[in-house]
C-alpha cells in the first residue's frame, strides 16, 4: 500500500502505527529515545505505552527522523501540540516534497493561537491539499487492542481524505472523510478541556447529571467558536464532535478526564502533573482557547473557568459554583 513514517512514539502514535500495518501499510515509527526504539523493533511491543500489546512486523521504529522520513508517503505526526512547531524545524529539510501531512495532534499553538494544520503550514511551506488531520473518539489502548472504533480524517482536497482513508481502512478501524479541517481540529482540541471539567465533577463526587451537563454546554460553546472561525456546525454533532467528546469525558482511559478526577480531589496541577506520564493536552491547551475565543468575541465559560483553575486562580469548587450561578439564559448555541 504505501510506506508511511509516524513521528512519535507515544500510546497514540503506536496505536495508529497498528492500525496503519493493520491495513496493509509499511510503518516506520519514530521515537525519541533509542531504548524505546531497541524494544519496539527486538519484541514488538511498546512496553511503555501500550504493555502488552503485539505489534505487527510491518511496524519498525527508528530514533533517526531522518531515516524515519526516508521515502515517505505518508507523515503522520504524533508529538504534543506544543513541541510541533520545534520538532517540526528539526525534521522540516528530511521531510520528501510530495508527502501528504497528517496531524493526530489536538491543541492550540500557546502564543500563536494557530491550529495544528496551520503550524505545519507554516513550517513546512505544505498547501491544505497536503495537510489532513484524523479526529474521533480513538482511546488509543481501546485502538491498540483492536476493538471497533470509528473517526474522520478531514483534508481541505475530499480526493486526498479519500486516499487517506483507503490508507487506514482496517477489520475494526473504521475512517470517514470530509474536508472541514477546521471543526475536526476544533473539536479535538476543546474535547480535553470540557474532559478537563467533568472530572473535576467526577472527583468532586458529582454524578451522572452533572457530567452530563458540563459535556452538552460544553459541545454548545465549542460550536459556538468553530462557526465564528469558519468550522461547519455539522461537525459537532459527528465523530470528531460529540463522538471524541463522549468518549473523553466518559472513559477512565481519558488522561485528561482522569486528570481533572484528581484536581477535584484536591491535587494540584503540579503534583498531577508529576505523577502523570503522559501530557493532557487540555491542560495546555485551555489558555490558548479562551484567548481564540475572546479574540473572536465568543463566550465559553467552561473553557475559561478550566483556564483559570489550570491557572491557579480558581479552586475546582468555585470552578462549578460560578458555573452554576451564572446568568440564566434561553438554552441557544
Amino acid at each position: 500500500m504505501a510506506q508511511i513514517a509516524v513521528m512519535g512514539a507515544g500510546s497514540w502514535g503506536t496505536a495508529f502505527a497498528l492500525v496503519l500495518a493493520d491495513a496493509g501499510n509499511t510503518v516506520r515509527l519514530w521515537g525519541r529515545r533509542p531504548e524505546l526504539c531497541d524494544t519496539i523493533n527486538d519484541k514488538h511491543e511498546n512496553s511503555e505505552y501500550l504493555p502488552g500489546v503485539e505489534l505487527p512486523d510491518a511496524i519498525s521504529a527508528t530514533p533517526d527522523p531522518a531515516d524515519a522520513l526516508a521515502g515517505a508517503e505518508v507523515v503522520v505526526l504524533a508529538v504534543p501540540s506544543q513541541q510541533l512547531r520545534s520538532n517540526l524545524e528539526s525534521w522540516a529539510g528530511h521531510v520528501p516534497a510530495e508527502a501528504i501531512l497528517v496531524s493526530l495532534m489536538k491543541g492550540v499553538e500557546l502564543g500563536t493561537h494557530k491550529r495544528m494544520s496551520e503550524v505545519i503550514a507554516e513550517v513546512t511551506g505544505a498547501g491544505p491539499e497536503r495537510i489532513a488531520v484524523v479526529s474521533g473518539p480513538n482511546l488509543a489502548r481501546e485502538i491498540a487492542s483492536r476493538e471497533p472504533a470509528a473517526s474522520v480524517v478531514a483534508c481541505e482536497d475530499q480526493s486526498v481524505a479519500e486516499h487517506l482513508q483507503k490508507l487506514m481502512h482496517s477489520a475494526a478501524f473504521r475512517p470517514y472523510s470530509m474536508t472541514d479541517v477546521i471543526g475536526c481540529e476544533l473539536a479535538g482540541t476543546a474535547k480535553n478541556i470540557i474532559g478537563l471539567a467533568v472530572g473535576v465533577c467526577v472527583g468532586l463526587g458529582f454524578g451522572d447529571n452533572t457530567k452530563a451537563s458540563v459535556i452538552t454546554r460544553g459541545l454548545a460553546e465549542t460550536a459556538r467558536l468553530g462557526v465564528a472561525i469558519g468550522a461547519d456546525p455539522v461537525t459537532f454533532m459527528g465523530l470528531a464532535g460529540m463522538g471524541d467528546l463522549v468518549a473523553t469525558c466518559s472513559s477512565p482511559l481519558s488522561r485528561n478526564r482522569t486528570f481533572g478526577e484528581k484536581l477535584g480531589e484536591g491535587m494540584s496541577v503540579e503534583e498531577v502533573t508529576s505523577q502523570t506520564r503522559q501530557v493532557a493536552e487540555g491542560v495546555k491547551s485551555c489558555q490558548s482557547v479562551a484567548e481564540l475565543a475572546k479574540i473572536n468575541g465568543v463566550e465559553m465559560p467552561i473553557v475559561e473557568h478550566v483556564a483559570a483553575l489550570v491557572a491557579g486562580e480558581l479552586s475546582p469548587d468555585e470552578l462549578v459554583r460560578r458555573l452554576i450561578s451564572r446568568q440564566a439564559k434561553p438554552e441557544t448555541v
